[in-house]
């Protein structure tokens, strides 16, 4: 039988994703990539890439399904991708429109946006802090009355801990609305819980997660964001009780948001008084901040190839299996730097397994087999970064462009 002719198409509103690119590529698929004009000259895997489209904005989602519908005239696509969470729902806009499988509209809501997802998340039954839409006055005022403060005011479909902000008192939030005019309504209100915050990266292949990494950030990213230090995260004991609570509720998680096939990255938050794992956000996409490199270097799973496989599978009828993997542990640990290029020669140890190279970035990923090795790693390394590199800015408001 001749081999199915595989064409995928990958959306990129940030320069991401080049691994994924070549796994598709090295399957025999013909790969496109539509990214933005200002991305033209990044580092992109120009081997991989059979052709290349630029638009100024993938964000005027009309435009993009204009541009991609004309491409379908003479291509037929077989796939879809977002490679930034940005890109989520314009992919899932773009699968309807031409009736190509994978993640609709509705689905893609409750992986982009905050709202949507903690309603849904909610109604099945997993735990989430008490929120409130910036939809209905009335509502609003009942939930101020009944939650007590601080809150956070967060934007429904911004990543990681852009445009957050964590309020005290009502006269600072309706301030703050008042700001946002017509905006508000993009956003939603939040008890903030002080805890631990975990991330848990999937790999889901028809409805089953096969796949998952739990890993506990040192710092909020919020706290990281808004206050500034140096960004943490190391795996977790993999027989703790901890970890085995927030695999089965990521499981409940998936089921009630409806993810059939890809990866996601999932936060929930230990409330420090009483203890419970609450659901906070997730995305279906690689994690940012270098997280796919820290899930390597502890498992030997790329997170990128494996979501190419997952999708190359489907088209061709066949099952994905997980690739046997290691259960080590890894860390790591970034800031922005005050260095253009910092000099990370004195960090030398032979667990280092990943270094950033990124103007004014520092960053390192260490791996072991001990759990114990890398806490010590990381916590000697974080008071270095601190002394060393540690350059602080003001938190984002929005993606920059």
């Amino acid at each position: 039988m001749e081999e199915q002719h595989i064409t995928i198409l990958c959306l990129a509103s940030y320069f991401k994703g080049n691994t994924f690119l070549e796994a598709c590529k090295r399957q025999g698929c013909h790969v496109i990539l539509l990214t933005k004009e200002k991305l033209a000259d990044e580092p992109w895997s120009w081997d991989a890439i059979d052709e290349r489209f630029l638009m100024p904005d993938l964000g005027l989602r009309s435009d993009v399904i204009y541009a991609v519908s004309y491409l379908a005239r003479s291509r037929k696509i077989d796939r879809i991708i977002p490679l930034d969470d940005f890109d989520v729902e314009t992919a899932a806009a773009l699968r309807e429109h031409l009736r190509v499988p994978g993640m609709g509209d509705t689905t893609a809501r409750y992986f982009r946006d905050k709202l949507a997802m903690r309603f849904q998340a909610r109604e099945k039954g997993i735990l989430v802090p008490d929120f409130c839409p910036v939809l209905n006055y009335d509502d609003l005022s009942h939930f101020l009355e009944h939650v007590p403060p601080p809150w956070v005011l967060k934007p429904r479909s911004q990543a990681g801990a852009m445009g957050i902000r964590k309020l005290y008192s009502k006269d600072e939030l309706w301030s703050r609305l008042d700001e946002l005019g017509d905006q508000q309504s993009f956003f939603v209100l939040e008890k903030f819980i002080p805890g631990d915050i975990f991330h848990v990266d999937s790999i889901v292949s028809e409805r089953e997660v096969v796949f998952s990494e739990v890993h506990k950030y040192k710092q909020p990213p919020l706290t990281v964001s808004h206050e500034g230090g140096v960004f943490i995260s190391r795996t977790m004991p993999r027989e703790s009780v901890e970890v085995q609570q927030l695999q089965s509720l990521n499981k409940e998680l998936h089921e009630a948001l409806g993810m059939v096939r890809g990866v996601t990255h999932a936060e929930f938050i230990q409330g420090t008084e009483d203890g419970q794992f609450y659901f906070l956000e997730t995305a279906a996409r690689v994690g940012g901040a270098n997280i796919a490199e820290l899930i390597e270097a502890a498992s030997g799973i790329n997170m990128w190839s494996e979501w190419a496989f997952i999708e190359l599978a489907n088209i061709r009828d066949q099952r994905y299996q997980v690739p046997e993997h290691r259960r080590d542990y890894a860390g790591i640990i970034i800031c922005l730097a005050r260095q253009e290029f910092p000099d990370l020669s004195n960090y030398d140890d032979s667990e280092i397994v990943w270094r950033m190279v990124k103007k004014n970035h520092a960053g390192l990923v260490v791996a072991s087999e001990d759990q114990s090795r890398i806490e010590s790693l990381i916590e000697n390394y974080s008071h270095r970064f601190m002394n060393d590199f540690l350059a602080v800015a003001p938190p984002l408001e929005e993606a920059p462009d």
